[in-house]
């Protein structure tokens, strides 16, 4: 198999990670105020919608791990530290009221990330996976299908946050993914 189809993610991993660190710098330098201000979005504001993206990373990741165990494949940086979302968590809980710690675990998870797809052996996007969404609906399909939604679906949020960002007065800069090359 061609391993431009496991680069491709490692580099949506690091675009992710860089991208996440540009954005909560920006928003670091707002108040906590401003941050948690409802400002008309989809999870209202800044910090909700920084919030929303840990729990759904966690989501993801939970079913990726899921996956690999299934096929035999234990990734040990998708462990129970980095995976230690609460029963019952909601896609619209904020489990992070504090911005320190908000940010502490998006840069565990960042790291996490990385760590998965280097880890990732070389079949597994191919891998099918099985999983209930959040709906209870039963999914099954190559995991490549669920990793592209997964970088996609932190792009489309942070994008949300960025305007946020904006709309406060702050400023993320280039967000174009060649950018990193």
């Amino acid at each position: 198999m061609n391993n431009a189809f496991i680069d491709n993610y490692r580099f949506l991993a690091r675009y992710n990670r860089w991208m996440n660190q540009r954005l909560y710098s920006a928003c670091g330098a707002l108040s906590d105020e401003e941050r948690k201000r409802e400002r008309g979005a989809f999870f209202g504001s800044i910090h909700r919608t920084l919030n929303h993206l840990v729990v759904a990373d966690q989501i993801w990741l939970r079913r990726f791990a899921q996956c690999g165990a299934d096929h035999g494949f234990v990734f040990d940086c998708l462990n129970a530290a980095v995976l230690d979302l609460a029963p019952g968590t909601q896609l619209d809980t904020v489990v992070f009221d504090n911005w320190q710690a908000l940010r502490d675990k998006r840069e565990q998870l960042d790291t996490a990330i990385e760590q998965w797809v280097q880890d990732m052996p070389e079949g597994y996007p191919q891998l099918i996976m099985q999983y209930s969404n959040s709906k209870g609906v039963q999914r099954a399909h190559p995991a490549w299908q669920a990793m592209t939604h997964f970088f996609n679906h932190q792009t489309h949020h942070r994008a949300q946050a960025g305007t946020l960002l904006t709309q406060a007065g702050g400023d993320l800069g280039v967000t174009d993914l060649i950018a990193l090359v």
